[in-house]
């Protein structure tokens, strides 16, 4: 556990943020949080016991963060989840506490199981609890969160459906920063070390990775580079220096200079994770989406890829045919060859987004705070 939450100023306003497990519980919650310190606020974050979001919290200094247990339900059969059953229950007293000290004017979670004891801690010392759901389902964490909440942000208008409270539902569209606009093509080419004129195709396998895109990579790579410069984010778990050819660039992971990749990237390949393909649709970038599979996941991207690739801006390819080269090169030249077409389906019909400013002014708003 961090700075204790009994020096926490009693003038100032206070938000705990919760979300975990994964960047996409976490990243959003990492947009607000600047905008809550700028206008004064007391900002806290609980989270999982040595959980990533830690390390990824710890980019700002003046947040407090607590670590509690947190136990994670699978939807098949494991005898881990008998573990995990054991410590939710403790995560709920754990968070209880933590939400009655601090006294928060608001908590807002972004999903993944250390969220649900944190808003049972706040609905028990009955403060404001507004939530969001990044895909067209809601998680199961969130879907057990539901009954608890007062406002469910959704990013799909189709979430609703899934929804019995329907009158909690407020749809507000991806929220998105302005990290990835204004990228420059030659900054891209320079900082990778590769021509700007030349097609280019950008990989991007998650902070962890992705292991079938990463596997596709490397079985596919001479081939790929025959006609295209490959630019590849591999994730913490993918990076593989060994992997090596000329037009190739591989990196764990890329954060400043991502914009400029991006506006490099005439063709993006990427899973079908929800904060990903809306950044991507937001840049025109045609996509080709590797949702999980449904033996990884709930099914949530398969959904998200679907919904996408209806309304013409991106193809799908199945994660257990994405390394076979008669699969991954046609699709390649497909996208390539019709890159403006997708282009163009985007910016007749953007997509709905919210800023993180607006999103924080309706936080605000919800709790009475102008």
């Amino acid at each position: 556990m961090a700075n204790s939450a009994n020096t926490t100023s009693k003038s100032a306003r206070r938000i705990i943020f919760t979300g975990g497990g994964s960047a996409g519980h976490v990243t959003l919650n990492l947009a607000l949080i600047p905008w809550f310190l700028e206008h004064g606020w007391d900002v806290h974050y609980i989270g999982s016991k040595g959980g990533m979001e830690e390390g990824l919290v710890a980019a700002f200094p003046a947040v407090r963060y607590y670590g509690i247990m947190t136990g994670k339900l699978r939807r098949y059969f494991s005898w881990q989840n008998f573990v995990d059953m054991a410590k939710i229950p403790l995560g709920c007293l754990q968070a209880c506490r933590l939400v009655h000290k601090i006294k928060p004017d608001v908590i807002f979670s972004k999903g993944g199981f250390v969220s649900f004891p944190v808003v049972v801690g706040g609905f028990v010392n009955r403060r404001k609890i507004l939530m969001h759901e990044s895909d067209i389902t809601p998680g199961l964490a969130n879907k057990m969160s539901l009954p608890f909440v007062d406002v469910f942000y959704t990013t799909f208008p189709e979430t609703a459906r899934a929804v019995r409270q329907k009158e909690k539902v407020s749809c507000v569209g991806p929220v998105l920063s302005d990290r990835l606009f204004n990228g420059n093509r030659e900054r891209g080419a320079a900082f990778a070390g590769l021509e700007a004129d030349k097609p280019t195709v950008l990989v991007i396998g998650g902070s962890l990775g992705a292991k079938s895109l990463n596997e596709a990579v490397a079985a596919n790579l001479s081939a790929i580079l025959q006609k295209y410069q490959l630019v590849h984010i591999a994730g913490k778990n993918g990076f593989n220096p060994a992997i090596k050819g000329r037009g190739y660039v591989q990196y764990e992971y890329v954060d400043a200079e991502l914009k400029d990749l991006l506006a490099l990237a005439d063709v993006v390949v990427s899973r079908a994770g929800s904060n990903s393909i809306f950044e991507l649709a937001s840049l025109n970038k045609p996509m080709i989406l590797v949702p999980l599979p449904a033996t990884a996941s709930r099914g949530e991207q398969s959904l998200n890829a679907k919904s996408f690739a209806d309304k013409g801006y991106a193809e799908i390819i199945r994660d257990e045919e994405i390394a076979k080269p008669e699969v991954l090169l046609p699709m390649l030249d497909k996208v390539y060859a019709a890159r403006a077409d997708y282009a163009e389906k985007m910016r007749q019909n953007p997509v709905k987004i919210t800023s993180a400013e607006e999103l924080c002014r309706q936080i605000c708003a919800v709790c009475g705070v102008k």
